[in-house]
């Protein structure tokens, strides 16, 4: 029997319905925890994998295959456009992205121009193949929100303090605001892209917004955010937002559009349904370490998050953040099977 689209208990929850299962997928599912993940990328520059559509397909393809897990979620990074526009960048192991020549004068917004679809040609060839391929399965694409992808370009490599970025915020936040300006219509050119090629829902990931105060985030990041999340606006599609160590942030991060706001292990869900506030979805929030626990404890865990989510509009299972590569595949396989058999009657 095959399943449409309009049957996905994933679509069904992002909004607000009643599915016919909680629905669950993990952040980092395709990644270095599968060992047919780092078969395939063997020899194979990150950047290099994100640009080549039949890796990309793939990739994508195996834990859908491997867990049975209720949406796939589009193999690729968050400095995909940016690379894809020229930005002199690579993601380097051990590190993560790094950047020639960090952003730091307004001479250098040029660089940011406006995506066109030739930039990314492979990436949307992926996304449309895709399509075909997971049948009713849904196809979750995504990009960088504008902080994140700032801190990057403005700090050059990953950072612990965010000095650069936070110095550029509050010491020329004209500067600041042209260029989340610039990074902002890239990511909504990138995601509608992604929708116009399939996919059925995006995500937004401001990973490093929980670095600033309520107020900063308010000022200086939820603005940008928010442009990305209308960009897509009129294309019908879920929405989800999610941030790391965002407990402090997930009433702003519902207030900037998104229908689903993703939460990290720190907050239970029951109570993040109050700072989020009515009508919106959640995801999460399994912690990620918990997978290394035996499986009675993995599932009596699953559970408390399960019970926590019924206070949700709706509520798709996850982790509270990425799959960690050195989890065992078959912990994730197990897990989607105590997902599925929860009730909701």
């Amino acid at each position: 029997m095959t399943t449409t689209l309009s049957e996905s208990p994933f679509l069904a929850a992002c909004r607000g319905q009643t599915p016919a299962h909680v629905p669950v997928w993990f952040m980092r599912q395709a990644g270095r925890s599968l060992p047919e993940y780092r078969a395939i990328r063997e020899g194979v520059a990150m950047l290099d994998s994100c640009f080549t559509t039949d890796l990309v397909v793939e990739i994508t393809m195996q834990p859908v295959r491997r867990h049975g897990v209720d949406a796939a979620i589009f193999f690729s990074d968050i400095v995909v456009p940016l690379k894809a526009i020229g930005v002199d960048l690579d993601i380097v192991a051990g590190v993560g992205p790094v950047v020639a020549e960090p952003i730091r004068t307004r001479a250098q917004l040029d660089q940011l121009r406006d995506l066109e679809p030739d930039d990314v040609a492979p990436v949307i060839a992926a996304v449309a193949a895709l399509t075909g391929e997971l049948g009713g399965t849904p196809l979750i694409g995504f990009a960088g929100a504008p902080f994140t992808l700032a801190s990057y370009l403005v700090e050059g490599r990953p950072s612990r303090d965010y000095r650069n970025t936070k110095a550029m915020m509050h010491t020329d936040p004209e500067l600041w605001h042209d260029l989340l300006g610039r990074i902002s219509a890239i990511a909504g050119q990138f995601l509608r892209m992604q929708v116009q090629a399939g996919a059925s829902a995006v995500q937004l990931f401001d990973s490093w917004a929980g670095a600033l105060s309520l107020a900063d985030y308010r000022t200086f990041a939820m603005p940008h955010s928010a442009a990305v999340l209308e960009a897509v606006a009129d294309l019908d599609v879920p929405r989800i937002h999610f941030g790391v160590g965002t407990g402090e942030l997930l009433g702003a991060m519902g207030e900037a559009g998104a229908d689903v706001v993703g939460v990290d292990w720190r907050v239970p869900l029951d109570e993040a349904v109050h700072r989020v506030g009515p009508g919106k979805a959640l995801q999460g929030n399994l912690d990620p370490t918990t997978l290394f626990a035996p499986p009675e404890v993995v599932e009596r865990e699953a559970r408390r998050v399960l019970d926590q989510g019924r206070a949700a509009h709706g509520h798709v299972f996850n982790l509270g953040h990425g799959v960690m590569p050195e989890i065992d595949p078959d912990a994730l396989t197990r897990l989607v099977d105590v997902v599925h058999a929860y009730e909701l009657d």
